[in-house]
């Protein structure tokens, strides 16, 4: 599957747009990346459990979207987009969506 952030592919001709296709995914972290993200606000850097959190959870979503394009038999979704936000207290909600087309 194609996955671009533009709106049409370079050298492809969009022959049917499908649908807004989507993923999401509310993630939640966990006491042991809790615990080691405080120690490590104490002394400032990258907190690597929730970088990772965040990762993969966005793979989750993207597979998510993927399976909703597969389902409508589209060749690629164009125009794709990640947002995120804070659903609770430690917990991330991650989005994604695209429109998913037919090429010629």
């Amino acid at each position: 599957m194609l996955i671009v952030s533009t709106n049409e592919i370079i050298g492809k001709e969009i022959q049917e747009t499908l649908g807004v296709v989507k993923g999401e995914i509310v993630q939640s972290k966990n006491f042991g990346r809790d615990f080691m993200a405080g120690m490590k606000t104490l002394v400032g850097g990258e907190i690597k459990g929730y970088t990772e959190m965040i990762r993969e959870a966005r793979q989750i979503a993207t597979k998510r979207m993927v399976d909703e394009a597969e389902a409508l038999k589209a060749d690629a979704i164009v125009g794709v987009r990640y947002g995120s936000s804070s659903v609770m207290q430690g917990c991330a909600e991650i989005i994604v969506y695209g429109t998913a087309v037919k090429l010629k």
